[in-house]
């Protein structure tokens, strides 16, 4: 019994010479190692860096090439040489309207993956605090079970006694004993959800964190809500990061169909050259004579595209159906939005009420217990309810805690749909934790 309080305890973060970590603490490891955060990061800077790709299409494109070949001749005048040549040529694109809608194209999908990754900081910050609360939850949970095992324990060993001096039946100590038995399981049941919540805020940092900065309960009051959920749902339209991710990507879908019509367009290209062969003549061979030639050349390449098989107006169809399926997917984020706007307002605001309906339950629950127990020393209740008492005691401990870290989960989920939540969210609610003592 006393190596599983003993476990229990270190689960529970409980140890005089351990430095515990905030809130913050936990948010600023994740922010430089959560690898989710980390990968969509590496996929922003590929998407800018795509941006130099697509104009290096705007700028003159140079080559340089070299030869070496061999010549025999068998007729009258017979000879063998070897020529060797070098040549440079540049091409600068005058007219290609595919290369400047590439590009706008391309600066326009990197806006959207830098939305992303405000995104995905936005989530890291929901997200941390999802795993840090469920660790508060779950020690909290393990917590009220150990104390819900200890006093029944206590009863069970009250009524052991009281039966061992003929005060009450055996059904009494069996009574007491199924109760705490429960009690044990229970116990063994949290333990477990612990030591997984653990392991879920390990994910974020790649670091076991096992101490925690635990919440002030005797300074926490939630808020109360100071905008209609229409007002949430104004704010959602103008800074959602989700809406204003896929607003981007129709846009681009719409460009892609004046993309695809380019293939229709005719090109204009400048062309420059410069080039020099040397021919080396075998002594003896012929009449023939060493020398190089070097030559120059610039034009215009035009190009009109007249029949590809049906190729690009096929490209033309495919881009004006991602265009409808890139809208019809922003209006299905969009009530998807809506809906879960309205869900997680509803959450806070019935949040808020559950906290103070608990604070009484416990306040109740209490009494009823002091009360139970006065009765059932003077013969007027009996064991079975001074069981069910402590155990609801206990019940509604655990179900106020919940509340209350339900109702902060819940306002920075309504937050993160809005497209408002920040470091500073995690700033206010980092300033009501303190130290467990």
């Amino acid at each position: 019994m006393k190596k599983s309080l003993l476990s229990a305890l270190i689960l529970l973060g409980f140890s005089p010479w351990v430095y515990a970590e905030s809130l913050l603490d936990i948010y600023h490891q994740a922010r430089e190692k959560d690898p989710q955060l980390q990968e969509t990061q590496a996929q922003r800077n590929a998407a800018f860096e795509k941006i130099n790709e697509a104009d290096a299409a705007k700028l003159p494109q140079i080559g340089l090439d070299a030869n070496v070949n061999y010549l025999k001749s068998n007729n009258d005048d017979a000879y063998t040489a070897r020529t060797t040549g070098a040549g440079i040529t540049l091409t600068q694109a005058v007219f290609r309207q595919s290369i400047w809608m590439n590009s706008d194209i391309t600066s326009k999908q990197a806006l959207a993956s830098d939305v992303a990754l405000n995104l995905e900081k936005q989530s890291l910050i929901l997200r941390t605090a999802q795993a840090y609360f469920s660790v508060l939850a779950a020690q909290d949970s393990l917590e009220y079970s150990l104390a819900n095992e200890k006093a029944l324990q206590r009863q069970l060993d009250e009524t052991q006694q009281r039966f061992d001096v003929g005060m009450t039946a055996i059904t009494d100590v069996q009574e007491a004993k199924a109760a705490h038995d429960l009690a044990v399981a229970d116990t063994i049941n949290t333990q477990n959800t612990l030591s997984n919540s653990y392991e879920a805020l390990r994910q974020l940092t790649g670091t076991e964190h096992r101490f925690l900065d635990v919440l002030n309960t005797e300074r926490f009051s939630p808020g109360q809500m100071t905008q209609s959920a229409d007002q949430w749902l104004k704010q959602a339209q103008d800074h959602s990061l989700t809406l204003n991710q896929l607003r981007i990507a129709k846009d681009v879908a719409r460009q892609q169909i004046d993309l695809a019509k380019t293939g229709h367009l005719p090109t204009l290209d400048l062309k420059l050259g410069a080039n020099s062969d040397y021919t080396d003549y075998e002594k003896n061979t012929t009449s023939k004579q060493d020398g190089t030639v070097n030559q120059g050349t610039i034009g215009l390449q035009f190009n009109l595209p007249l029949y590809s098989g049906g190729a690009t107006q096929s490209q033309v169809k495919q881009a004006q159906f991602n265009y409808v399926a890139a809208s019809e997917n922003l209006e299905k984020t969009y009530r998807s939005m809506q809906a879960d706007l309205y869900k997680n307002y509803n959450n806070v605001f019935a949040s808020v009420g559950t906290i103070k309906a608990y604070q009484q339950s416990v306040i109740s629950a209490d009494s009823a217990l002091t009360a139970t127990q006065a009765g059932y020393q003077v013969g007027t209740r009996t064991i079975v309810d001074v069981l069910t008492a402590t155990t609801k005691l206990y019940f509604a401990k655990q179900k106020l805690s919940d509340a209350r870290y339900n109702y902060i989960l819940n306002t920075l989920q309504l937050k993160l749909t809005a497209g408002i939540l920040s470091e500073q969210d995690l700033l206010d609610i980092n300033n009501g934790l303190i130290t467990k003592k």
